[in-house]
């Protein structure tokens, strides 16, 4: 009983949020127009990087207000082109495109037309037909808008969607960065400037997933919440459906197995689902059948004095805990150890844009190499990378765009508040994969500043009460005993290079330093441990016995010296390694760190 109280508990406490966010899915009573290909783009090279505001490029064709070049979406821009002052251009871009609505979408005023972007980078307005229907602040997230009825004040104009973009970051954006004026003549022109950030990682820009437009009957299945639980081998699914365009609606929700066939159903807008038999979702070699997933369809039915429609909307659902104790990480009551890798949405030629054939590449390479877990360093990851997580069984630490908070004044009530916002978006998003069993609100912040004790009790705090059924962390790189925001995470999870930047070429001393870190933080917080971040870079073919910086065999000690520590301490307290990094990634021009 004490455990069906608390899913309930659970549940209450994720559908905080408003309001939905979810994947677009085709269905009976919905259909989809993907509005990836060629968009007509144009950089707005003004010195202030304002004219496009000031002439309302928005107002008519792009093409009419200058020059414009085709533009793939989604992709990044930087790359696409063999403009240098593109690739490093920081301002306002603007893309364009015209599509052609389906007539039924049109004359049937009983349906809802939704606009959705995926994600760009970072600041996104986006118009219809000259009219603003919407907004966004912050990159790697979703937001959309609600364009039927602008599209029926005229239903013989084409819809011309236009999106502009900046990409500058300031003290409060997530992740964090400075603009900085040259102001010596004599060494730059008039109007040079640069931005500034604390992440070695190139700042992609652009619209980096896929745009479309998609419908739904004007009662529309909202959000769906799932909490999961089990009790033998009974699973239970506690579930709530948000409702919106109707106040009178019958509803039928219904548990499928891997086969279509109906496990259990009910005609509630929440309640407690019980599957007898489960099929647990386990993580990947884990378990004979990692990553199973059942179907939760809802049909919701609304009439009114002259029609009726039906909503139907699928949910993929896995049946699983987490768990954490002082020195272990459960799933479904088994310790589980992360053995995995870091990664970056990156690639060549379409930097942060959504790929398939990589995204289908790297999980085959992953589960070649018998990794079960990565972390999405150091933003959140396509929707779609999920999905294939939750399919596969590859569990994932969520993490937010919090890298690079290094400067005092990126810890101010702005700074938190949009924060506090984002984690918001990133919970309604992703709060029913399986696949996703710890949040990370940041990554190596400056904690040891005062203002950082304050910052992430509140926004570790904030993320609890939006999804109390998973732990909370951020990545740490900070001295144990300065860190002001260790006390309030579940999990420790610490980043540490040693022979790399520190004591450099010294392999012999990584056991030593890495057994004090590990004794260290534990024995002060007395929380599991993930070394979240290890490793030495290579130049791929580079050789010298014995072993020296940036060849094949100085990168192979490192690991070994660190592998053998982990073999000893994940019998205590540490509970996953990650490597640093999967693959090579695009970082900014600069000198090698060493």
């Amino acid at each position: 009983m004490l455990r069906v109280l608390w899913l309930f508990a659970a549940l209450d406490a994720v559908l905080l949020l408003d309001t939905g966010m979810l994947f677009p899915r085709e269905s009976s009573s919905r259909e989809l127009k993907e509005l990836n290909g060629l968009w007509a783009f144009r950089a707005d090279r003004s010195p202030n990087r304002n004219q496009g505001f000031e002439s309302a490029w928005y107002k008519s064709r792009l093409a009419e207000t200058g020059p414009v070049i085709d533009m793939p979406v989604p992709a990044s821009y930087n790359d696409i082109t063999q403009d240098p002052t593109l690739r490093d251009f920081i301002g306002w871009v603007w893309y364009e495109r015209e599509v052609t609505v389906p007539t039924r979408w049109i004359t049937d005023d009983g349906l809802r037309v939704v606009l959705r972007v995926g994600s760009a980078h970072y600041y996104s307005v986006v118009w219809v037909n000259g009219v603003k229907v919407t907004e966004h602040e912050g990159g790697h997230l979703p937001f959309e808008a609600e364009i039927g009825t602008l599209l029926r004040k005229d239903p013989t104009m084409p819809c011309r969607i236009t999106i502009a973009v900046n990409n500058t970051l300031d003290l409060h954006t997530l992740p964090p960065g400075t603009i900085q004026y040259m102001t010596d003549r004599t060494r730059y022109p008039a109007g040079f400037f640069v931005q500034n950030t604390n992440f070695d990682f190139f700042n992609y820009a652009g619209i980096h997933r896929p745009v479309l437009l998609y419908t739904t009957p004007k009662a529309y299945v909202d959000d769906i919440t799932v909490v999961t639980d089990f009790l033998d081998d009974t699973g239970l699914v506690r579930y709530g459906v948000s409702v919106k365009g109707t106040t009178s609606a019958t509803m039928k929700v219904t548990l499928m197995d891997k086969g279509g066939h109906c496990i259990v159903s009910s005609n509630q807008a929440s309640g407690m689902l019980k599957v007898p038999n489960v099929n647990l979702w386990w993580p990947y070699l884990m378990h004979e059948n990692p990553g199973y997933l059942y179907s939760l369809e809802v049909r919701l039915k609304a009439s009114d004095a002259s029609s009726t429609s039906e909503d139907v909307y699928t949910l993929p659902v896995g049946i699983r805990t987490v768990n954490v104790s002082s020195t272990q990480f459960f799933i479904n009551n088994k310790p589980f150890y992360f053995h995995g890798v870091n990664k970056h949405e990156d690639a060549d030629i379409r930097g942060k844009g959504l790929d398939w054939p990589l995204i289908v590449k790297d999980f085959n390479l992953m589960k070649w190499l018998g990794a079960n877990s990565f972390r999405t360093s150091h933003y959140p990851y396509a929707e779609e990378i999920l999905q294939m997580c939750d399919r596969h069984g590859i569990v994932v630490i969520d993490e937010s765009p919090g890298v690079g908070i290094k400067d005092i004044r990126s810890f101010g009530n702005a700074s938190l508040t949009h924060h506090l916002a984002v984690m918001d978006e990133l919970v309604r998003r992703d709060k029913n994969h399986p696949s996703v069993v710890m949040w990370s609100v940041a990554n190596e912040p400056a904690a040891e500043m005062p203002p950082a004790e304050n910052y992430f009790k509140t926004l570790i705090k904030h993320t609890k009460a939006l999804d109390p059924t998973r732990p909370v962390t951020y990545i740490t790189d900070s001295n144990f005993s300065r860190d002001k925001g260790a006390p309030f995470v579940d999990v420790i999870c610490v980043n540490s290079y040693f022979s790399w930047y520190h004591d450099p070429g010294h392999v012999e001393v990584i056991p030593l330093q890495l057994n004090t870190q590990f004794e260290d933080w534990y024995g002060k917080y007395k929380k599991p441990i993930i070394q979240s971040e290890y490793g030495a870079d290579v130049v791929p073919g580079l050789h010298n016995d014995p072993p020296v910086m940036f060849t094949e065999e100085y990168q192979k000690v490192v690991l070994q010296q660190y592998h053998g520590v982990f073999d000893q301490k994940r019998k205590k307290y540490v509970i996953g390694e990650l490597i640093w990094n999967f693959a090579d990634f695009m970082t900014t021009q600069g000198e090698p760190e060493l």
